[in-house]
């Protein structure tokens, strides 16, 4: 089964803090950290309950990208969705969907929420695997953040008991991935205005997809293959 982080990208109210390690607690995550969180008093750990451990064991990092050390896959939360192709950075899977498929995954997966006033960035959610909304009234949308963590938790909870699927590609894997694809992208004059929305759309098409260590290897010779391909083609012209 993976490994479940939670991160908390600029918490501001120590509140949500505590009440998102007392969540972890009941639903048995353990590992929590906070990117340039608020001050975290008596209230967080009021609110933490028997999750004070995890709140008190919480790392603290600076941006962004440090919570995502050796991290394999990320999931982004997002209040906001969209069926438009044209804003694919904001298309989600429900929580039960998203908790299926990492189910069956054996990496480390760090759940991504945003600040409670504005979530999080469209750079940050191009930087996930994978996006979850959790549908509500369209009156009032927006869960608050504890909330949220917490439908999140009891979905991967009660999807654990999905069998393990296969050895998956790893983080650092995927990432040389994208870089190969971005290669292959410049190689092949593929406009330059659509290369960064088609490299979103090709990470979630891997996130969906959950591609194991033997597609990993083949896609790779595929993009390096084309690129390398394309390269002698120009020296010998």
């Amino acid at each position: 089964m993976p490994s479940i982080r939670i991160v908390l990208v600029e918490p501001k109210n120590e509140g949500n803090v505590g009440a998102v390690a007392r969540s972890m607690k009941n639903f048995g995550a353990e590992e929590l950290v906070l990117v340039k969180p608020c001050p975290l008093g008596a209230e967080a750990r009021q609110r933490a309950m028997k999750g004070s451990e995890i709140l008190a064991a919480a790392r603290t990092v600076g941006d962004f990208e440090s919570a995502f050390e050796e991290a394999d896959f990320l999931v982004g939360t997002s209040g906001v969705d969209t069926p438009s192709e044209k804003r694919f950075a904001r298309i989600a899977m429900t929580p039960r969907e998203c908790a299926s498929r990492i189910s069956k995954l054996d990496g480390r997966v760090a759940l991504v929420f945003g600040r409670e006033d504005f979530g999080l960035l469209d750079e940050e959610l191009r930087r996930c695997d994978m996006l979850v909304t959790i549908p509500a009234s369209s009156d009032y949308p927006i869960l608050n953040l504890s909330h949220a963590a917490t439908i999140l938790l009891y979905e991967l909870f009660a999807a654990k008991a999905l069998q393990r699927g296969m050895r998956n590609a790893s983080g650092l894997e995927k990432e040389k991935l994208h870089e190969a694809f971005k290669a292959l992208l410049v190689k092949t004059n593929y406009p330059a205005h659509k290369r960064a929305r088609t490299q979103v759309m090709f990470r979630r098409l891997l996130g969906r997809a959950v591609p194991s260590k033997w597609e990993f290897h083949a896609l790779m010779g595929v993009f390096q293959g084309a690129t390398k391909r394309i390269q002698r083609l120009e020296g010998e012209r």
